[in-house]
């Protein structure tokens, strides 16, 4: 990778980087005011356990793929990663339906069947799922569902 690419990164502004956690958690804070206005009562921590158990890995899901397109950088996650996919995999057919099946929630083992059961050139399939290394870029939840 060549310094200016790298370099982008941290050239961006305060408001450019943002955190999944705190994002995270007004996304779960809004889902409660929905949830509890719904119920006509205040659901508070059972709401914001609901969130992370049911929304959680989606939304981390979603936040990688903003920072792999470089869209948005999350402070979380690895800076090498932003940005990955404008310098990496332009001439490969196979970057966006691998995507496709990423941002559905697919696991290596998915892709890998769906690339054999299309007769997919499995080298590069691996190249790929190698340098996007879903399985590491999972984040626990890290806010506190408990009120101050």
């Amino acid at each position: 990778m060549r310094s200016y690419e790298m370099a982008s990164a941290f050239e961006l502004s305060a408001e450019a980087r943002q955190s999944l956690h705190q994002y995270g958690e007004e996304e779960a804070q809004r889902y409660k005011w929905i949830e509890s206005e719904k119920a006509g009562r205040d659901l508070g921590e059972t709401a914001i356990r609901s969130w992370i158990g049911q929304h959680w890995n989606g939304f981390l899901r979603q936040r990688w793929l903003e920072h792999l397109q470089g869209k948005t950088y999350w402070i979380e996650l690895d800076h090498c990663d932003f940005g990955l996919l404008q310098r990496a995999f332009r001439g490969s057919s196979l970057i966006d339906p691998i995507l496709e099946h990423v941002k559905q929630g697919g696991e290596n083992l998915d892709i890998i069947l769906w690339a054999l059961n299309h007769g997919l050139p499995m080298e590069e399939v691996r190249e790929i799922l190698e340098a996007l290394d879903v399985n590491s870029r999972r984040i626990e939840c890290r806010f506190d569902p408990r009120p101050c």
